[in-house]
């Protein structure tokens, strides 16, 4: 017998291959399935010898049990052997297979000489059973044995030719037609086990392709992570260039707007008066682009943390008031506010970015009449709109108002020409953190009679830490005389600039440019003489220091209540929550003169 029918027809692989691998795993399969095949031969010899003890000669079926007993016994201990290697049979798969194949052969070879070996000679059923039985197993044998061809067809071989030359032995008119149609079997056999091994053969290819595709798959997965990473840092330089840009830039726009002002205070030629105005305007509007930009930055990014919680909406439209007033007033509309005694669950600051962005469309776009921001129920939900009687949006632009800078066509003619400078991106921001708060947002409008923008979120309950209300408004005319006014700014115009300003409305101010001078001032400072009356605070001051930082030192030493403002060029720190924090309110540089004296006005008059 060849060596090759010994061997799995993959033993010649390398050690450490795919294909190595492969057949290990096809030795490992092979070695499962031998406990039911042996239960089925022994299955078959018992019912031979049964059969056939009363009616052939005992000593031949004992002697052909014994032979088949020794060889069952022998592919049994191989099994367990194999079952204990353990890891090390995957590194001698070979030898292992080589093994099988020797009991699967010795196997068939006593199945195939088993009409010689019993005295079947004058018994036509005893042969026929026989026959069935060699001929059963040749056929369940294909499973197990049609992937290697060679040992396929030895086994066949052993077990179809020894029992064809035996019916050709006894030269009986019966037995050479059952030889013969026992030799079409084995064709067919061989024939069935090629076919088997053909479609083996095909999943094993789709198997090893499917295999490649993964590794393709998981590179390209591992490509694509990269490229993710790559893009994040790409978002997070651009966020910090935005940040870092943004913050230099409006610096001298700050100083700017306030020397204009101080200028405006200097001179009553209204030429003048309408220089500064425009100034201030230019500058207003700088800031929109500026705080627009950085807004969708910070979301496209995932800046934007959402932190729910219940809420008055008292705080926000007073928030909301201070704010806009001045703007509305100087556009002669009146500015409403209804429902601020209800509360939300919600992230109260994008809340509040929200109706801030949606109350400047409403102001920019309303020439005539008033804006209503009003908060009402509707089935266990509190509808926050937006009302303004304005020039209205076509049916046709409402889709597409929210997208990245889109700006109604037509609109631009009614405003004034600095108000026509914004990007488009005020309701993409507001789209973006709509979805944040998982809160659906509607309009409805009519051209030439207004717009209601609807924000639908969950009604929250009372807290008892809800800030009440100040007193009525401050007055934007307050005077600000026998007011001291401590100011920390390490830029140098700015801090001219605010200096001016406080002067000219009437103010005591002192100027620090650092928290250290800040400090040794503080600590020189005669309690007995008036203490100060406000901190304006520039939040990013020489090496790493803070407004916030004097603010605190200013306190312990003149008392927590002392009011604080801080001015900041940058919204991408999370700023608001630390202004709740610590008490202070914030005002994003440019700050507008009317801006700063109407919050000026506000701290003084709830302090």
């Amino acid at each position: 017998m060849r060596a090759d029918i010994l061997r799995p027809g993959w033993a010649w692989l390398a050690p450490g291959t795919r294909a190595s691998s492969t057949a290990a795993d096809q030795v490992r399969a092979l070695y499962q399935q031998t406990p039911a095949s042996l239960a089925g031969n022994l299955t078959g010899a018992l019912l031979l010898v049964g059969v056939f003890w009363g009616m052939a000669d005992r000593t031949e079926s004992l002697l052909w049990l014994a032979a088949f007993m020794v060889v069952w016994v022998y592919r049994l201990l191989m099994v367990r052997a194999f079952n204990a290697a353990g890891d090390a049979r995957d590194e001698q798969a070979a030898l292992w297979g080589m093994r099988w194949n020797l009991g699967t052969l010795a196997s068939g070879a006593l199945w195939g000489f088993s009409m010689w070996m019993l005295d079947v000679d004058s018994n036509p059923e005893l042969r026929t059973v026989l026959l069935i039985l060699i001929f059963s197993y040749c056929l369940g044998s294909i499973t197990l044995l049609a992937t290697q061809s060679s040992m396929f067809l030895a086994y066949c071989a052993l077990s179809f030719v020894p029992t064809i030359a035996f019916l050709i032995y006894l030269q009986t008119r019966y037995s050479l037609a059952v030889a013969g149609v026992i030799a079409m079997s084995f064709v067919m056999t061989a024939v069935l086990g090629r076919a088997y091994r053909r479609a083996f053969d095909y999943a094993i290819e789709l198997k090893v392709r499917v295999e490649q595709q993964m590794v393709q798959l998981r590179n390209e997965k591992a490509a694509a992570e990269a490229a993710r990473r790559d893009a994040e840092v790409a978002n997070r330089a651009k966020t910090q260039f935005f940040a870092a840009a943004s913050h230099d830039l409006r610096q001298p726009l700050h100083a700017l707007g306030l020397f204009a002002e101080a200028l405006r205070s200097r001179s009553q030629d209204e030429q003048v008066a309408h220089l500064v105005n425009s100034i201030n305007s230019s500058v207003d509007a700088l800031e929109g682009l500026f705080s627009e930009l950085l807004d969708i930055t910070k979301i496209d990014t995932g800046g934007v943390e959402v932190l729910p919680k219940h809420f008055s909406l008292q705080d926000v439209f007073r928030k909301l008031r201070l704010h806009f007033e001045p703007t509305a007033f100087e556009k002669g509309l009146d500015l409403r506010f209804r429902g601020g005694q209800h509360h939300v669950y919600a992230d109260p600051l994008l809340v509040e970015r929200v109706l801030r962005n949606l109350l400047s469309n409403a102001i920019r776009y309303t020439n005539d009449g008033s804006v209503l921001v009003s908060a009402r129920r509707r089935g266990g939900k509190l509808l926050l709109q937006v009302w303004d009687t304005g020039v209205g949006i076509r049916e046709r632009e409402q889709e597409h108002i929210f997208e990245e800078f889109y700006q109604v066509p037509d609109q631009a003619a009614v405003l004034d020409p600095h108000q026509r400078k914004g990007l488009g991106l005020g309701l993409a921001i507001v789209k973006r953190l709509a979805g944040l708060l998982q809160a659906p947002l509607s309009l409805r409008s009519r051209v030439g009679h207004g717009t209601v923008f609807t924000l639908e979120v969950p009604e929250g309950k009372p807290q008892r830490t809800d800030e009440p209300l100040s007193k009525g408004k401050p007055a934007l005319g307050l005077t600000l005389d026998h007011r001291l006014i401590v100011v920390v700014e390490d830029d140098q115009a700015v801090r001219s600039g605010l200096e001016v300003l406080l002067k000219g409305w009437g103010a005591s101010v002192l100027c620090f440019e650092s928290v250290a001078a800040c400090i040794t001032w503080s600590q020189l400072a005669d309690l007995e003489n008036p203490h100060p009356d406000l901190v304006i605070a520039d939040y990013r001051l020489e090496t790493g220091h803070t407004g916030v930082e004097a603010i605190r030192m200013l306190r312990r030493r003149f008392g927590e209540k002392l009011p604080a403002i801080v001015v900041t060029g940058s919204l991408m720190t999370g700023h608001e929550k630390e202004a709740q924090e610590n008490n202070f309110h914030l005002l994003v540089k440019p700050v507008v003169p009317n801006k700063l004296r109407a919050m000026i006005a506000f701290k003084l008059g709830v302090r």
